[in-house]
């Protein structure tokens, strides 16, 4: 067999193209392209037009299927299917939340899109599918396009390079303002609420005539935000001036409580209507954006179930078009203004939004602006426009003009043009030398209709001509003067706040701008229902509450390995003071206390008690309340319970604990009190006047009693007149007093001598 002596080109080896470089830097390089393709082409909003790419692609397909305001709606789905098959190459699902958003009335202060079908609703409800909704632009839309065929943009290859796209929107109205924006991008967010077009209008008129203006000057014209669910923004003025300057802040929004349906005036502002017999009710008839319906009613409906809000009765939802949030109070006596408070407090009734004016100038370098430097930028960028459109107008008009004076040409000398065209074999060279035409001026000649021969056609040539000199002109005029240019920005400005003026459904303003009135005064207490509870601690510490007060005595069920701690009585609007062997106060809501059905829950699920400390008292807070602290170092100190409150579920220290010391007694000081006894490990009493004990609010406290082996027991305060009593033990639980206790009075920090014959072998007082 024949050697094969056909060539075989070598195959290029893949692992050539392997380029060895150091990951670290090879993962910043190809996150920084990530991060800068997220940052200017999908999460912030150009400042010409307020738009992103998807929404401006949205926008331009459908002017592309001639979705005009006046013409019929088209599928969704059609719309979709242009977007992501031209110029959007991302998800349908994306594009189409897009769209609904553009569609919605109380997300979008001014819709782009005008929707037929389910688009959503405030309830949070989601649009229909794509394929059952219809959609058509809105006139603000065509708005924010007008000039796209007048030269005033560059237009871009799609991402195929099959069709073009344009780069932004030339349209006077401010959209970026107008309906605002929110996104994040990598490193960086926006959020831009919605604004009225009159007032964006009349701060920018303001700073057209005066570049400098001062910022206090704009927002007298430019008050803030107006959001399309209305509601109110209750900050201060200076709170709302300062964000805007910076680019950065907040603004508090709540719901707006008025009714239509309330007789007297200061009622139907304040919402509050009149049922009879003394009732009322509340009504809500705006609510805070981006705040669901569906959602609040929940929210305050689980308040309610979890007694969080034991002054309201119900709540009901009677909106239809219109929001109607009706609140039922519990009783005809709730004051109303301290309802709306603590509605405000516990429910998105009050939300804030956070403002971050970052968007990408014209030259897509994304920055946080304030007012004054971003309206000066949209300015700039709507000056340019207006050039660009009077520059391709000229363009336009010196090529009429240079058709239309051959036309003239032609109508004066018409009968040596037909003999030309008649008998000449090339009839456009013969007219281009005779007449010194140009070569267009003759193709248009000759394309000319014979029905266009005719007197008033060339009367109407010369008119058209001195329009078009006098257009010219004018045009020149504008492009060389700033002056005029802005003066012509002004009267479109002009015309537009016309169109969106405050008198207008669309112009007017729906969000009140008023600063909140000092907030009534009430605590969390106050919004709990008053019921008795039995508190039931463990030795190991796991707590539950029992509705009504059992008896104290009663046996109660553990679980295995555990006991009794402490048993103690209390309302639901108390607060609980656990104290620690380390000195530690936690404080615990009894309202917050898990039902008596089974064990309980652990407390250490609820505060931060170390697993070490063991609970060495319970005590029910009272105020002004005081109490005897005392470790078994035989230090102590008295202390007053509203220094020990702890405000976070760490707790307070408030003994100081040295070594191995632990805190032994924790007892209330009865305000009849007058004297202490405190007693050693070695059975030595002694006993001493109330006023040498020092109160703290925290510390060690002084020496109580002194001690040469061991120490304290236990320490108890008494009224001197009335004798020490201490409990004898057994099942009775009877108590002995000792009314002369003389003998063992003696300054404090004493030895002490052994206490009256029959006190307790432990060593306590009961």
């Amino acid at each position: 067999m024949a050697a094969d002596n056909t060539t075989v080109m070598d195959e290029p080896d893949p692992f050539d193209a392997i380029v060895d470089a150091p990951f670290d830097s090879a993962l910043s390089e190809r996150y920084l392209v990530y991060a800068l393709s997220t940052i200017t082409a999908r999460s912030l909003p150009d400042l010409r037009d307020g738009l992103k790419p998807v929404h401006r692609r949205l926008l331009w397909a459908m002017r592309q299927l001639k979705l005009n305001p006046t013409d019929a709606f088209k599928k969704s789905a059609r719309v979709v299917g242009d977007v992501i098959g031209k110029y959007h190459p991302h998800g349908d699902a994306s594009v189409y939340d897009a769209m609904v958003r553009l569609a919605q009335d109380f997300a979008l202060r001014y819709p782009l899109v005008e929707g037929q079908g389910n688009f959503g609703n405030i309830d949070g409800d989601n649009a229909a599918a794509y394929r059952y909704t219809e959609a058509r632009l809105t006139k603000t839309a065509l708005r924010l396009m007008e000039g796209l065929d007048e030269g005033t943009v560059d237009f871009i290859p799609t991402y195929n390079g099959e069709e073009r796209e344009p780069e932004i929107f030339p349209g006077l109205f401010p959209n970026l303002l107008a309906n605002g924006a929110s996104g994040i991008a990598v490193g960086m967010a926006t959020n831009i609420p919605s604004h009225n077009v009159t007032e964006i209008v009349d701060a920018t008129l303001e700073l057209i005539d005066n570049p400098h203006i001062e910022h206090a000057r704009l927002m007298e014209l430019f008050h803030g935000p107006d959001f399309a669910t209305g509601a109110l923004v209750v900050d201060s003025a200076e709170t709302i001036s300062a964000a805007y300057e910076t680019g950065r802040g907040s603004f508090r929004m709540r719901a707006r409580f008025h009714s239509s349906e309330a007789t007297a005036p200061a009622d139907r502002e304040a919402g509050i209507e009149r049922l009879g017999g003394g009732q009322w009710q509340l009504v809500v008839d705006q609510i805070p954006y981006q705040v669901q319906k569906g959602k609040l009613i929940e929210q305050i409906a689980a308040a309610i179930a979890d007694r969080k809000l034991p002054i309201l009765e119900d709540v009901r939802d009677e909106s239809d078009e219109n929001i109607r949030i009706v609140f039922v109070p519990r009783s005809r006596n709730v004051d109303p203004e301290l309802l709306k408070e603590s509605l405000y407090k516990l429910t998105d009734l009050e939300t804030r939004f956070g403002l971050n004016l970052n968007v990408l100038d014209a030259t897509r370098t994304p920055m946080v602006m304030g007012l004054k430097e971003l309206l000066s930028n949209w300015v700039a960028s709507q000056i340019d426009i207006l050039q660009r459109r009077s520059r391709h107008r000229l363009d336009q008009i010196a090529k009429r003009l240079e058709l239309v004076e051959g036309y003239i040409v032609a109508f004066l000398n018409l009968d040596r043009v037909i003999e030309i065209i008649r008998y000449e074999d090339d009839p456009k060279a013969v007219m281009m030398e005779e007449f010194s035409l140009t070569e267009r001026q003759v193709e248009a000649i000759l394309n000319m209709r014979l029905r266009s021969l005719r007197k008033l056609e060339e009367m109407e040539l010369r008119q058209e001509k001195d329009d078009l000199l006098k257009e010219q002109d004018e045009l020149e005029k504008l492009l060389g003067s700033p002056a005029r240019q802005r003066t012509r920005l002004k009267r479109d400005l002009a015309k537009l706040r016309a169109e969106y003026g405050p008198d207008t459904a669309l112009g007017a303003r729906r969000t009140l701008i008023a600063e909140a009135a000092p907030a009534v005064e009430f605590s969390m207490e106050a919004m709990i229902e008053k019921e008795p509870v039995t508190v039931i601690l463990s030795q190991k510490g796991w707590v539950r509450g029992a509705k009504g007060h059992l008896p104290l005595d009663q046996e109660f069920k553990y679980k295995e390995g555990d006991a009794q701690g402490f048993v103690l009585h209390a309302q639901t609007t108390d607060k609980l003071l656990l104290v620690t062997d380390t000195g530690r106060f936690f404080t615990l809501g009894a309202d917050k206390l898990p039902g008596a059905r089974g064990f309980g829950e652990p407390v250490r699920n609820t505060l931060d008690i170390d697993a070490g400390a063991q609970i060495v008292a319970a005590i029910v807070h009272r105020p002004k309340q005081r109490l005897l602290l005392a470790a078994d170092t035989g230090k102590g100190f008295a202390a007053n319970t509203d220094d020990l409150l702890a405000e976070t579920r760490k707790g307070r220290q408030v003994v100081n604990l040295k070594g191995e010391a632990k805190l032994q007694v924790v007892r209330p000081i009865a305000p009849e009190d007058d004297h202490v006894a405190v007693v050693g490990d070695n059975r030595k009493l002694v006993v001493f006047n109330l006023e040498e004990l020092p109160e703290l609010a925290r510390g060690q406290g002084v020496q109580l009693q002194r001690y040469r082996d061991g120490g304290m027991a236990d320490a108890i305060t008494f009224k001197l007149e009335d004798g020490l009593s201490w409990t004898m033990g057994g099942k009775e639980g009877r108590t002995r007093t000792e009314t002369e206790m003389w003998q063992w009075k003696v300054a404090r920090g004493g030895a002490g001598r052994m206490p009256p014959q029959g006190f307790p072998r432990d060593n306590r007082f009961g």
